[in-house]
């Protein structure tokens, strides 16, 4: 999908602008909120790309921050026009983690950290079944078979011909030595993700017991990079009931540098291919 109709990438553009108008006037989120009688999440949500926004949102805001140039309010209110048009994921209906994956279609590169399963860019529909049946235990066949789809249609990323994600995953031994479904399930799933680290624009490295305590011990997370230097990069933390998003510079930052210690700690790319092909054996067997 082109950046420009990504409707994620649309909002966190003009909620950056709106900020930025926010700030030339000399006024605080709170004072926005007053004038307008509306609370203060709103316009937090509004700057930072969360909440959808509309025409009157930004005709209503330019109003507050007095501002006189016509074409700029034109272009932003044509900005928030085109960021309340769905992304492909809408058709797969209510989709708990949208944002996100609105991010990922336009990020230029993805580096994830995950300690428990196989990142889901990698997985095999046999084996995202059997994690969503095991995460989601009350979820409906229909609900899982929905998620499946639509985290295989994500990894068209990888595959994109013109515009591949570069994608980076440090991957925790356990996560590999955890039977998913069964062993037949992680023999496929462990040759799979082998076979796709051979890719050029493709990363993978396990990041083995022996290591002991490591800055990833944390939890997982993901780092997403834009090729459009006027998108900040987002630091991704998923939980259960809602996710997080980090922009500051100052986390970003700081998750870069576990990131960096995490790379270095763990296996290279080929002893990381071949510990990956020989578990795949041992669960053949």
């Amino acid at each position: 999908m082109a950046a420009n109709a990504n409707p994620t990438v649309r909002r966190r553009r003009l909620g950056s602008e709106l900020r930025k108008l926010r700030e030339q006037k000399g006024m605080t989120a709170e004072e926005v909120a007053a004038r307008l009688l509306v609370s203060q999440s709103k316009i937090s949500r509004l700057e930072n790309g969360r909440r959808s926004i509309s025409q009157r949102d930004v005709r209503d805001l330019c109003g507050v921050y007095e501002v006189a140039d016509s074409r700029l309010v034109e272009s932003l209110m044509n900005m928030a026009k085109e960021s309340r048009q769905q992304g492909w994921w809408h058709a797969f209906g209510d989709v708990p983690y949208s944002v996100y994956i609105g991010l990922e279609t336009d990020a230029d590169s993805l580096r994830v950290y995950e300690p428990q399963v196989v990142p889901g860019l990698l997985q095999t529909p046999a084996y995202a079944t059997a994690v969503n049946h095991g995460t989601l235990p009350e979820a409906t066949p229909e609900e899982v078979e929905k998620r499946v789809q639509v985290r295989m249609k994500r990894q068209d990323r990888i595959t994109d011909p013109e515009n591949p994600l570069r994608l980076w995953a440090v991957v925790d031994e356990g996560a590999l030595r955890r039977v998913v479904g069964d062993r037949q399930i992680m023999s496929e799933q462990l040759e799979h993700v082998a076979k796709l680290s051979l890719l050029p624009h493709v990363t993978v490295q396990v990041l083995p017991y022996s290591v002991g305590a490591h800055p990833g011990m944390f939890g997982k997370f993901a780092i997403l990079e834009f090729l459009d230097t006027s998108d900040a990069s987002v630091v991704y933390l998923e939980g259960v009931t809602s996710d997080l998003y980090l922009e500051k510079p100052n986390d970003v930052q700081s998750y870069g540098v576990m990131y960096e210690h995490l790379r270095a700690t763990a296996l290279n790319a080929e002893q990381s291919r071949q510990f990956i092909l020989d578990l795949a054996k041992e669960y053949a067997r």
